[in-house]
């Protein structure tokens, strides 16, 4: 009797141990839900650095000090170059020189990109010396040799002869840059020498009206005078930017700093390098900016792209039927989000290199393949056709819904208005206060060549094209308009009462 009793009792309690094995596992996923939460970080979080202290060690001994001078005459009309930045002005030590001249000196910094002596620097440092020095980190001072210049990006290239091998700094990827990411800036503010700052990188891509390229990383490190060509690294010692501008109502830093990117300044430095100057892609258009009024009359659902003002004689827009009127959306496949994206994507496409160029024309997008030219100052832009003699009278009328009086242009109008003989449209003679024409200010003497993307040389066409738009649902009709030689599109309200 008791060992069956026993028996029972080891049965029931190996029973109970299968039962509490089997449960072991669900008895433990509180405890790795703890665990994970307390020892593993998101992997999207960054613990600020414990020092910079290694980083700056690697870096110092390839940032250099410059200074360029020039001699000046005393004669206030021969005063020395400015700054095309308009936050740096540079020339802080003036000396007085024998002879009537005196020197004037310019501060600024630069980095060493290849151990031969190639280093990188703003054109505002340099521009214009007659002598260019730099100071190496060890204090050792070499005279530099001018590569080549690129106002348009404020970037130099210059060379210094050494017989060692120098410490050099790469570059990085400033598209691959967060905002929000640490950053660090050296340079030499005041002419102290190498000094260091850190902050984060606080916008990308900005606009600050200073060239036809602007796409700025913004920084809250700071940046002085001085400062200008200097490099900022990101945290893994890769120059990013080259520090250039800052924004600053008392002259010093107030954590908007500038910097021109890597993914320009990369490629500046490397045409600099191979031909003492850069070569850009030209499309051979002059562009204006797609506003939502623009938009609504032409049918656009977004205020995106880059309208085509004028398109230049010869141009590989021309040859391509790119014509005025047009906006273009896209580019060798890249979105052209703002009219001042068109100019820097162009820019850096290969000269040479056949493209696809998506447009918005009369409604629908069309493909064109250009072939990308090569850009070359004061290219000219084309001339309107020559138009028929008219010796009849001129036909007027009164455009109430646009609020204009217009006219034929004939051989008289030409000489009242000044009005070239190459130049053919509808000239205007009126304009009715607050009316969409007086809010876009237009006057008279504007010449009316394209409503809405079509030619025209008589005031009924405009009529009719005013008509049409008001068929459509439209609220704006697009005039292109000739003013002093200058085409511009204007997006005009039509007043429908």
């Amino acid at each position: 009797m008791l060992s069956r009793r026993t028996n029972g009792v080891l049965r029931a309690f190996k029973q109970m141990l299968k039962i509490k094995i089997w449960l072991i596992p669900y008895l433990l996923i509180p405890y790795f839900i703890i665990a994970i939460t307390l020892f593993v970080q998101p992997v999207s979080a960054r613990s600020t650095p414990d020092s910079f202290a290694d980083l700056a060690q690697k870096l110092l001994p390839a940032v250099v000090n410059i200074s360029s001078s020039q001699l000046i005459s005393k004669n206030p009309r021969q005063q020395p170059p400015k700054s095309p930045q308009d936050f740096f002005k540079e020339f802080l030590d003036k000396n007085k020189k024998e002879g009537g001249r005196r020197q004037a000196t310019s501060l600024g910094s630069g980095f060493v990109i290849d151990k031969t002596g190639f280093v990188v620097t703003n054109n505002h440092v340099i521009a214009e010396a007659d002598e260019i020095t730099v100071t190496l980190h060890d204090d050792t001072i070499h005279v530099a040799r001018l590569i080549g210049r690129d106002p348009k990006t404020d970037l130099a290239l210059l060379k210094i002869e050494t017989d060692k091998d120098l410490p050099f700094v790469n570059w990085g990827n400033s598209k691959s840059a967060r905002v929000g990411d640490w950053v660090i800036a050296i340079g030499n503010p005041f002419g102290l020498g190498g000094t260091v700052t850190a902050g984060i990188i606080s916008a990308k891509q900005r606009y600050i009206r200073q060239g036809p390229y602007d796409s700025f990383l913004q920084t809250d490190a700071s940046i002085n005078r001085g400062n200008s060509g200097g490099p900022m690294f990101n945290m893994r010692g890769k120059v990013i930017g080259v520090n250039t501008a800052i924004f600053s109502p008392t002259g010093g830093s107030v954590g908007v700093g500038f910097s021109v990117p890597s993914s320009i300044a990369k490629s500046v430095v490397a045409q600099l390098r191979e031909f003492g100057r850069t070569k850009r892609g030209w499309l051979g258009v002059r562009i204006q900016k797609v506003t939502s009024e623009i938009a609504d009359s032409l049918g656009l659902e977004k205020t995106i792209g880059a309208l085509v003002a004028e398109v230049s004689a010869k141009g590989p827009a021309e040859k391509s039927n790119i014509l005025a009127g047009d906006v273009i959306l896209r580019f060798d496949g890249k979105l052209v989000e703002q009219m001042r994206d068109l100019p820097r994507i162009v820019a850096e496409t290969k000269i040479g290199k056949p493209v696809k160029v998506d447009v918005w024309r009369k409604g629908k997008r069309q493909i064109f393949n250009v072939v990308v030219g090569e850009l070359e100052e004061e290219k000219p832009v084309l001339s309107a056709a020559v138009p028929p003699e008219k010796p009849d009278q001129p036909k007027s009328s009164e455009i109430e819904s646009i609020g204009v009086a217009v006219t034929e242009i004939t051989k008289v109008m030409r000489e009242q208005y000044n009005v070239p003989d190459d130049i053919r449209g509808v000239l205007v003679i009126g304009v009715a206060a607050g009316s969409g024409s007086a809010e876009k200010g237009l006057k008279p003497g504007d010449i009316i060549v394209e409503v809405n993307q079509e030619e025209v040389s008589l005031p009924d066409q405009i009529s009719v094209k005013i008509n049409e738009a008001i068929n459509n649902s439209r609220n704006s009709i697009l005039l292109l308009v000739n003013r002093n030689g200058t085409l511009r599109f204007y997006a005009v309200r039509i007043d429908k009462s």
